[in-house]
């Protein structure tokens, strides 16, 4: 198992479009990957439940990822969520 924190730096949170990248991102890998916001838990592969966890501007997230390709996987989620999504 492995897992890392990341505030979100997209002004407008986690909404639809850089939650349908991080569920198509997530679904390549084998591993189960969570993200953890307080009390909240949301699985990374299903896009409802990440529009169900609220994430907002300045959250702190938790990624946890456990699999045979864990490293890689989280090092995907975590860039994704990194990057701001400023563009979108």
């Amino acid at each position: 198992m492995v897992k890392e924190k990341i505030i979100i730096q997209n002004p407008a949170g986690l909404h639809l479009r850089p939650a349908g990248k991080i569920s198509t991102a997530a679904s390549a890998y084998q591993s189960s990957i969570h993200l953890y916001k307080g009390n909240k838990s949301a699985d990374a592969k299903s896009l409802l439940a990440l529009l169900g966890a609220c994430i907002k501007f300045g959250d702190e997230v938790e990624c946890i990822c456990e699999g045979e390709d864990e490293e890689a996987a989280l090092a995907e989620v975590v860039n994704l969520l990194g990057t701001g999504f400023l563009n979108e």
